[in-house]
């Protein structure tokens, strides 16, 4: 049993995975029993019923009869049919007094249980002959289980839908995971470990497109893509599965485009074909569809990639294409009809000069817009350095015990600086990210101290920690955190305490600086990301000067090349202007 249980009902919890590895789940049964155990009360039992499911340890029943009760259980009584039919079978109870006595233990009033154990005493030794002593022994038993037994029929109505899913998930994995994706698609957390879950399958999620995306996620053949999905033959049913190997984003799934509105894209695009351009789309939609705001949420998630255009110059261009997009309306009102409505050329406009976005800016959008990021990943960079390590993923750690230790890496991607209530003193909560889900992570005073300039979102890191799992929450406290750099066989060899030490990049301005020249500083920052801090100098007129930080998102790698193209605002390492 691998423990593949994310998506599946009532399994796909930390914990769940990791008991479903412990038990070997193989059959129904196993599942049924896997859900009554794992519930607060019964989890005491769980090493008990491993042990004796694997054969560590002999199997023991305080009575015979007991074993034809508790025979498919390991001897372990996990359901309340188990003690009601203990009552039946030991002291003589009819179904309903068994089922009196189950409520009775289960509320555990002294009164009615003094009575009910001076039945079941009598009822044992007239039923079967148990002495007194032995009846105690199992009333003791019976009481314990009682106070949390699971309903049977209750897990096995749960166990059979665990199945199914787990069916659906090993046969038909692309239709389930799209299933799955499209019935959480407005929880975006959800939405990202579903995918970190699809791209362990080997299952391709395929950014939206304004002509191919439906609704909901949805299956789609690509050549040449994953094997997932592979096209098969069902032994059981003879149909061969269509062989989808990938699924396509959800329109309705992107923030803030509204899901009506998608309705009415995909209607036009069903009614008169797919669109050719930005222009093309605004101008056969209303233009109190094709807002601004919806424009700018496709063009980021990428929506209009197909266009062959660059997403920075598409956004530049909204403007133009919302205009084109109300005088359409407008002449639609008047009963006008432009005179090339049916050529390319009305829908198409003039391209602008912008600048593109660094790669941080377009995966940052798709991050935000779609809850996971499509293009690539922040951590690519990192892959060599993931693999030489071996860390745990952060979306194994639910199958850790509370308090247990752990290593893993990834990307800060917020950071909240807070004090402590009693004496004011600073740590933080930050949120880290790896390529299967995001952990939020404490970092108390002592580590802080050390740490603190280090802790800039967008920063790769190591953390050593304990897990907290209280209220099946989980969460980390760091014990060390050291700088993760992107270059292959280069491990977390210093520090982020060393980190503030960095050579700092400092560029200086003039006060005949145009706004010219700070973009294309700007484009050149963004082509070379990295490590290394930059900062702005500003000369002002009176004499003095302005430092600013450049931010987290234009740190560089100073290479030779980046120092060749700065050269005429760089400032030397001895602190002299060039």
């Amino acid at each position: 049993n691998r423990g593949e249980t994310i998506g599946l009902f009532q399994m796909e919890s930390g914990g769940m995975t990791s008991l479903s590895k412990q038990l070997d789940v193989k059959k129904l049964d196993d599942i049924i029993a896997l859900i009554a155990l794992y519930r607060p009360g019964p989890m005491e039992l769980i090493p008990e019923y491993v042990k004796a499911k694997k054969g560590i340890t002999p199997i023991k029943y305080l009575h015979p009869l007991l074993e034809d009760i508790c025979a498919d259980t390991y001897g372990v009584m996990i359901y309340q049919e188990q003690v009601m039919a203990a009552a039946s079978k030991l002291a003589g109870y009819s179904l309903a007094q068994a089922d009196l006595l189950r409520r009775a233990m289960g509320k555990k009033d002294k009164e009615k249980m003094a009575k009910e154990r001076k039945n079941f005493i009598e009822g044992c030794a007239r039923t079967n002959r148990i002495s007194e002593k032995k009846a105690n022994a199992i009333f003791d038993l019976l009481e314990k289980f009682a106070g949390y037994g699971f309903n049977k029929s209750h897990s096995a109505a749960y166990g059979v839908i665990s199945y199914q899913t787990a069916y659906l998930k090993a046969h038909h994995p692309v239709e389930f995971m799209a299933g799955l994706l499209s019935n959480e698609i407005n929880n975006t957390e959800k939405i990202s470990v579903f995918v970190g879950e699809c791209k362990r399958m080997g299952i391709s999620i395929l950014p939206p497109d304004i002509n191919k995306s439906g609704l909901k996620f949805m299956p789609e053949t690509v050549a040449g893509i994953g094997d997932a999905g592979r096209s098969k033959r069902e032994p059981e049913t003879g149909i061969t599965d269509p062989g989808y190997s990938a699924i396509r984003y959800g329109l309705a799934g992107i923030k803030h485009v509204g899901e009506t509105a998608m309705e009415a894209v995909i209607r036009e695009r069903e009614q008169r074909g797919d669109f050719i351009s930005l222009e093309d789309f605004c101008i056969r939609l209303d233009s109190r569809i094709a807002s601004r705001k919806m424009l700018e949420s496709l063009i980021k998630a990428g929506a209009f990639d197909f266009a062959g255009r660059d997403r920075a110059e598409l956004f530049s261009c909204i403007d133009d294409a919302v205009s084109a997009s109300v005088t359409a309306q407008r002449d639609r009102l008047a009963g006008q009809v432009a005179l090339f409505d049916e050529t390319t050329a009305s829908s198409t406009s003039r391209k602008r000069v912008a600048s593109r976005w660094s790669e941080h800016e377009k995966l940052s959008y798709e991050k935000e817009l779609l809850g996971f990021y499509v293009s690539g990943h922040p951590l690519d960079a990192y892959a060599d350095v993931f693999a030489a390590k071996n860390y745990r993923s952060i979306a194994s750690l639910g199958e850790l015990n509370d308090r247990a230790s752990f290593k893993i890496a990834g990307a800060i991607v917020q950071v909240e600086k807070k004090f402590t209530r009693r004496d004011g003193k600073p740590f933080a909560v930050i949120w880290l990210e790896d390529l299967t889900n995001t952990l939020e992570v404490v970092v108390w005073n002592d580590v802080y101290l050390k740490v603190s300039d280090a802790l800039v979102a967008g920063r790769v890191v190591e953390i050593k920690g304990t897990l907290d799992k209280r209220d099946e929450v989980v969460r980390a406290t760091a014990m060390e955190i050291r700088l993760l750099a992107p270059e292959k066989g280069n491990g977390a060899s210093e520090t982020c305490a060393d980190i503030s030490q960095e050579s700092v990049v400092l560029l200086q301005f003039s006060t005949a600086t145009t706004g010219d020249e700070l973009r294309q500083v700007r484009e050149i920052l963004a082509s070379s990301p990295g490590q290394q801090p930059v900062e702005l100098l500003f000369d002002r007129a009176n004499g003095n000067s302005l430092r600013l930080d450049a931010g987290s998102e234009f740190r560089v790698n100073l290479t030779p090349v980046l120092k060749e193209k700065l050269s005429r605002w760089l400032v030397t390492s001895f602190g002299k202007i060039r």
